[in-house]
């Protein structure tokens, strides 16, 4: 992977005119330095020419040393190997040089740029060697010192390398994290938009359900024109249960809806619905014409909200179903109370659901309930007939903790 030489976040540059700027800067100062020693010496005019013509080919490569580092190096390497044996006026090319091992190391071409200035070290000491006695221009301190040069390009281009990959990697994570944050926000949204649909669907599919059906029995009451006093009690016994029905609807759904209220607006005070009111919805059931018969075994514990909610949410969409579909007369509702868990039994003398026919969204709604709180749920047709809701939810709710996935 190819990594910028320069941080993530630096200059405006692109980088062809960052390293074409850097050619220019060292070429300015190499020129400089050139011609300010042509003062103090003299050659040939070839060699002059010749000499200027190796120094515009060495800088002019660093123009190209992040595209093709190593060729660069290379370049520049052989410039310096025919500059400086031919030229008397010793300009400072080696800078360019010395740029383009850096940038080999820099670039993640570790074993090239070792590979480089060894055989720079290893032709600087065999071409001194062979000098004869007097005529060596780098003795052996200076031969160190070269190598120690060498040695230090190479591990600032390679910790410069390291340092530019660890930052990457960090900014990949940290892109990884927010995108990770903001599809767990996402996901937490929907499964928020899911619990107050399902929320709402209980609640107004169940008194809707009942204010039909109390509605419906009064004018099938009132079409056979009953005696006026009949049929005013008879009036006002299904307005006064739509009207119970309705209010506690009105409670429930203001209830649900209360977390989408604004952090300036009081928030609703009456309690939510659970199993201590089981008893308003078998009479609202009982409202509409059904014989509910409520049963308990066991010794009663205090539930958790989420459990005590889930459970009145089963029993109100069971007698819901029944309600609406099953044609039944009798309910019985079962609750037995065990030692880790509450069981709910629902179960109706109707005609159950004819075969093959999937289940409603009302049935998926309790049985993820139970899921979500680590219990189960099943609701098929009955041994003796009718339909039969049987869920069973522990008293504890799991947690799930932050590695889990959902």
């Amino acid at each position: 992977m190819s990594l910028p030489l320069r941080s993530p976040g630096g200059g405006r540059l692109s980088p062809r005119a960052a390293d074409a700027l850097v050619a220019g800067g060292v070429l300015a100062v190499v020129a400089v330095w050139t011609l300010v020693s042509a003062r103090w010496s003299s050659e040939p005019a070839v060699r002059t020419v010749l000499g200027w013509a190796l120094i515009l080919v060495g800088c002019g490569a660093l123009a190209f040393r992040r595209r093709q580092p190593v060729g660069v190096a290379v370049v520049t390497l052989l410039a310096c190997v025919v500059y400086y044996p031919l030229s008397a006026q010793d300009g400072p090319l080696m800078i360019a040089f010395a740029l383009a091992l850096y940038t080999t190391a820099a670039e993640g071409r570790f074993a090239a740029a070792v590979a480089l200035a060894a055989v720079t070290l290893l032709a600087v000491g065999v071409g001194e060697i062979r000098q004869r006695p007097g005529h060596r221009q780098i003795d052996e301190t200076s031969l160190a010192m070269l190598a120690g040069w060498l040695i230090s390009l190479v591990a600032v281009g390679r910790a410069h390398r390291t340092r530019i990959a660890y930052l990457h990697e960090v900014e990949q994570r940290a892109l990884a994290a927010e995108r990770e944050q903001e599809a767990h926000a996402r996901q937490s949204a929907t499964e928020e938009r899911l619990r107050i649909a399902r929320e709402v669907h209980d609640v107004l599919g169940h008194s809707i359900s009942l204010i039909n059906v109390q509605s419906g029995a009064a004018l099938h009451r009132l079409g056979k024109g009953p005696a006026p006093e009949a049929g005013l009690v008879t009036a006002t016994e299904a307005l006064e249960a739509v009207k119970a029905t309705s209010k506690d609807a009105l409670r429930e759904l203001r209830a649900t809806l209360g977390v989408l209220r604004r952090a300036d607006e009081p928030t609703p005070t009456t309690p939510t619905s659970g199993l201590a009111l089981l008893g308003d919805l078998a009479g609202r059931a009982r409202s509409a014409g059904l014989d509910v018969r409520t049963e308990t075994t066991g010794t009663p514990v205090p539930l958790p909200p989420p459990v005590d909610l889930a459970a009145y949410r089963i029993v109100q969409e069971s007698l819901t179903n029944v309600t609406r579909h099953a044609g039944a007369r009798t309910v019985r509702v079962t609750l037995d109370w065990g030692g880790d868990a509450v069981r709910l039994r629902i179960e109706d003398d109707g005609g159950g659901t004819p075969e093959g026919r999937p289940l409603g969204s009302g049935v998926r709604g309790m049985t993820e309930r139970a899921r979500a709180l680590g219990g189960e749920l099943t609701a098929q047709n009955g041994d003796g007939g009718g339909f039969l809701v049987d869920a069973r939810l522990p008293y504890s709710v799991p947690t799930v903790s932050e590695g889990d996935s959902r």
